[in-house]
């Protein structure tokens, strides 16, 4: 049972890391509230050797603020490795730069993990800075994953968003927290060796849940607080680059954590939805996302060496019906075949809580 906030203290065991690069817009905007509402907690902003007025900016402007500086751009991935190695606070909050935090947001996660000793990571409710009715696609209420880990939300089925009217205010399990705004018990980042650096950037949050609970851990969503991403302010949803990491990567996901009784399969359907949409992107034209699928699975096969020894490291394997927020659907048949856009269209029989 988790706390009341009034019962929680000021979050000074707490360090908000913002990893950055070349964001000194974002900084200059959005740095202001987190130093307003950090409620004790240490600010550090670790910065990925960027070229434009970053570094000058916070010896300006931010003075106060800790600046942790990398020597050469590591991805989003190593980077906060690398970051979060040179520190010692209890709890970390992994914070994008293009985040608005709001008035009490810290707190809740603190006194979630506080009280709970089993929970390792946790996400507030994450909603669109440019309209805070509507909820954002990087992780809005909670990170779930299909049986063919396909990721959604509460609140996101692929591109469709929903309005946030209360429905998704509670405290749960979910399958994954996102990037954009996690707290993670230090302990268990370091037990894991935090993010996975091969994958550079994008579904590295849902790795490093979904390893959380293979090693026994749970990861949560907390209603109870919520902030404002920009989103889409490193790479737009249209770029080849994207559809590449978020292709590779998927495939490593699934490589390095089902379950051995769950893997050929699934892998299997995988790939042939993987050339579905492949076909897809040829057909609307789109020929160099077209060549990014291709490319995401030579490079796949051409590490398949590493992806194998980053598997046995990370055993025991929980099946699908022993992890919370997996879905035992296909999203893919659900959301384009049968026209599903909410996330209670869903089966929710079909999903562990």
């Amino acid at each position: 049972m988790e706390p009341s906030a009034a019962k929680v203290g000021a979050c000074a065991d707490v360090a908000i890391v913002i990893l950055n690069w070349n964001g000194a817009h974002f900084l200059r905007r959005f740095l202001p509230g987190v130093i307003t509402h950090a409620d004790g907690a240490r600010i550090i902003v670790a910065d990925n050797a960027s070229t434009d007025e970053s570094v000058e900016l916070m010896a300006r402007d931010f003075p106060l603020v800790e600046l942790l500086l990398l020597d050469r751009n590591f991805g989003f991935c190593e980077g906060y490795n690398q970051a979060l190695a040179q520190v010692d606070s209890d709890f970390f909050v992994l914070l994008n730069s293009d985040v608005e935090v709001t008035l009490g947001w810290l707190r809740p996660l603190r006194g979630l993990l506080e009280a709970s000793p089993r929970v390792a990571a946790v996400q507030p409710k994450i909603l669109a800075h440019a309209d805070p009715t509507y909820f954002e696609y990087a992780g809005a209420g909670g990170g779930y994953l299909d049986r063919l880990a396909y990721p959604f939300c509460r609140g996101r089925l692929f591109d469709t968003l929903e309005k946030d009217q209360g429905q998704y205010d509670d405290s749960r399990p979910v399958a994954w927290a996102t990037g954009a705004c996690l707290m993670v018990r230090r302990s268990a980042w370091q037990a894991l060796g935090g993010l996975e650096p091969a994958f550079f950037a994008h579904m590295e949050e849902i790795d490093l849940c979904w390893r959380l609970w293979n090693a026994g851990h749970e990861v949560w969503y907390h209603g109870g607080s919520a902030v404002h991403h920009v989103g889409g302010g490193t790479l737009p949803q249209s770029s080849p680059r994207k559809t590449y990491l978020n292709f590779r990567n998927c495939l490593a996901l699934l490589y390095k954590n089902a379950a051995p009784s769950e893997l050929v399969g699934t892998m299997l359907q995988r790939l042939l939805l993987d050339g579905v949409a492949g076909l897809r992107f040829l057909a609307a034209g789109q020929f160099r996302n077209f060549q990014a699928v291709l490319r995401a699975h030579f490079s796949f096969y051409g590490k398949l060496g590493y992806w194998r020894k980053q598997r046995q490291e990370a055993r025991p394997h929980l099946r699908v019906s022993e992890r919370p927020g997996v879905y035992n659907g296909s999203l893919v048949w659900a959301y384009f075949a049968r026209g599903k856009r909410k996330f209670s269209e869903l089966i929710i029989d079909s999903i562990k809580f």
